[in-house]
Order: C-alpha cells, then sequence, then structure tokens
C-alpha cells in the first residue's frame, strides 16, 4: 500500500533496524513562517511515530518555483532553518536534514543541506552542487563530497561512527555525485523540488513526455541507492506550481513530483507517496550500512535521460538564472544585507 513499509524484496533485510521517515510538503513560496510550522508539525509526526532518522525536502523553508520573492527570502546559516533541525533532533532524540536557501556571510545564497544530530548539534553542511533550470536564478553552487560524518554515542548505538551522504534532487541524476558517494555512505540523506512537465499542446506529446518525467522523479531517487550502496530517505514536495517563464511571456502551470519514498541500499522501495496524497510522512525500518552497490556506473553524465522538456529548460534557464542571480539575489561584499 503506498504511504505505508512494503515486505521486503528479493535480497532484502528482514524489518528490523532503524525507523526512517520522510516528509512530503506543500510549501508556499518564500513563505518561511508557514513553511517552518508545516516542517515542525509534519516531523512532529513522524517523531511521534517513533522515527530517529527524519528528512525534510529540498527548499523546505520556501518551496521552489520562478518567483522573485525567492531571491530575498534566504535564510543565515544560524538562522530559523539550522533552529528548527536543531530544536526537531532534540526533541525526538533523531537526525533531522534538510536543505534551504541559505545566505552565507560573503553575500552569496547556496543551496545548503544541514544535518542535526540527536543532542542537538550541527553535524555536517552540503551545498548542492549545481542549481537546477530556473534555481540558476537563487543561488549558486557548491563542490564538497557531500559527507557528514555521525558521532559515536547515538541513542541504541545503531547509527555511531556512521557516515550519511547528503544530495538533492538533480544531484540524484549524475553519475559524478553517485562516483563521489559510493561506497562511502551508510544513509543517504536526500531531498528534491522536482516539478512536471506543463500541460501545453500539442496535449498527447506532452502527456507522454509528462509521463515519463515523472517516472525519472521516481527512479532517481529509489535507484540512486543502488549506485551509491546504502539506504535511501527521500523527501520531496507536492502541490501545484504557477509562474511566469524566464525570458518568456508564457505563464508555467504545474505540480510537484512527490517521490517521497524510502528505499534499502537494492533499490527495492519500502515506503512512498505519491504526490496526490497531499503532504504527509513515510515511514520504514531500515539497515544503516554500506554495502557492495549493486549497480555499476554509466560512463556518461547522466545516470538518466532528462528528456526534451528539462533538456531545453536546463540550459536556457541556466543562462538566464545566472544573470539573474548577480542582478537580484547575490549581495555584493561590504552591502547592508538587511
Amino acid at each position: 500500500m503506498i504511504g505505508a513499509p512494503a515486505a521486503p524484496g528479493p535480497g532484502s533485510a528482514a524489518p528490523a533496524g532503524v525507523l526512517a521517515a520522510a516528509v512530503q510538503l506543500d510549501a508556499r513560496i518564500a513563505d518561511v513562517d508557514h513553511n517552518v510550522r508545516r516542517c515542525e508539525d509534519l516531523a512532529d509526526e513522524a517523531g511521534a511515530r517513533g522515527a530517529r532518522i527524519i528528512a525534510l525536502p529540498e527548499f523546505f523553508t520556501t518551496g521552489i518555483a520562478f518567483d522573485p520573492a525567492l531571491s530575498h527570502a534566504a535564510l543565515r546559516p544560524d538562522g530559523r532553518a539550522t533552529a528548527l533541525l536543531q530544536r526537531l533532533a532534540r526533541r525526538h532524540r533523531a537526525w533531522v536534514g534538510g536543505s534551504f536557501l541559505c545566505r552565507d556571510d560573503d553575500g552569496e545564497v547556496r543551496n545548503a543541506y544541514f544535518l542535526a544530530g540527536p543532542d542537538g548539534a550541527l553535524l555536517g553542511r552540503h551545498d548542492k552542487d549545481l542549481p537546477t533550470m530556473w534555481e540558476n536564478s537563487f543561488y549558486i553552487g557548491g563542490d564538497d563530497p557531500g559527507l557528514i560524518d555521525l558521532p559515536d554515542g547515538s541513542p541504541g548505538g545503531a547509527l555511531a561512527g556512521a557516515t550519511a551522504g547528503a544530495a538533492v534532487c538533480w544531484e540524484l541524476m549524475r553519475t559524478g555525485t553517485a562516483r563521489r558517494l559510493r561506497g562511502r555512505v551508510d544513509v543517504m540523506m536526500t531531498g528534491s523540488g522536482w516539478w512536471t512537465v506543463p500541460r501545453w499542446r500539442p496535449r498527447g506529446l506532452f502527456d507522454r513526455w509528462e509521463a515519463r518525467n515523472e517516472a525519472t522523479a521516481r527512479r532517481a531517487a529509489a535507484e540512486f541507492s543502488r549506485y551509491v550502496g546504502a539506504p535511501l530517505v527521500h523527501a520531496a514536495h507536492c502541490g501545484p506550481v504557477d509562474c511566469r517563464l524566464p525570458w518568456t511571456p508564457l505563464r508555467y502551470r504545474g505540480k510537484l513530483e512527490g517521490a517521497t519514498l524510502i528505499a534499502h541500499a537494492d533499490g527495492h522501495v519500502l515506503a512512498e507517496r505519491a504526490r496526490d496524497e497531499g503532504p504527509g510522512v513515510v515511514t520504514a525500518r531500515i539497515q544503516v550500512g554500506r554495502t557492495r552497490p549493486a549497480q555499476p556506473l554509466p560512463r556518461r553524465y547522466w545516470l538518466h535521460r532528462r528528456g526534451p522538456v528539462p533538456t531545453a529548460a536546463w540550459h536556457y534557464q541556466r543562462a538566464h538564472g545566472r544573470r539573474y542571480y548577480t542582478a537580484h539575489t547575490r549581495i555584493p561584499a561590504g552591502e547592508d544585507r538587511e
């Protein structure tokens, strides 16, 4: 049943280990107050079920769209977003992670994934390497490997001394991401904000492209565990998106894809929540620990085919976004950030 743990697949371990939870969020664009409250409610639901690993999605404080309000919605690395992760981690004695638009002291904004431990300490950070499509308008990329060590002394010892791997959205689409994490992590903490192909004319053609796009969103998350050799907890967004398209008079009207799921190291999906089920939480028990990856790495840049519309958007919105970011989002050194 969708939304509940599934029976283990071939080669999967019996239901034991650590209870993990992934949140599916219905964010309001750039409404930090609302989104922080919503995340806290959903994470509390996960904690009440006994989850000791809780994943919030990418952009959990703001959502994502091409909306100018996002240029002014980034939070400091020691601000409300990290305070929320730390508060939830202490409250539920859990590892809690998620990514948000983070404005650093250099005035740049990055899509930063933070992970907090059961005592509320921040254990590490990963900056998404490449912005996707219109995301280029709101942050720049990072270059760290996405490895976060979990210290000894965890409740029950299940995660003591383990290493978490952090990756978000289209990082899960790239061979390079899998290569830098492969065989080096014991659990993957991931999230996304993946949107649909619009229903333009001819409808039949665009609907077929969207069906493939939706399948790719799910496959990219679930199969990434096979390339890396570790279980994966993937949180995501749901709900409508309505915004202007960069460099065009057109509007984008679509949805966020969801693909909220928890997968075993062999890629078997243990629990998932479809986008049409709306916001909520899925939980499943995972065996934390690295294994021999089940899938060899391909000799290509992308792990999965992107499709014609996402490919075109990747290139033209990247070019637009770099200009937009410099003009509207970045704060030059020395300027007042208030």
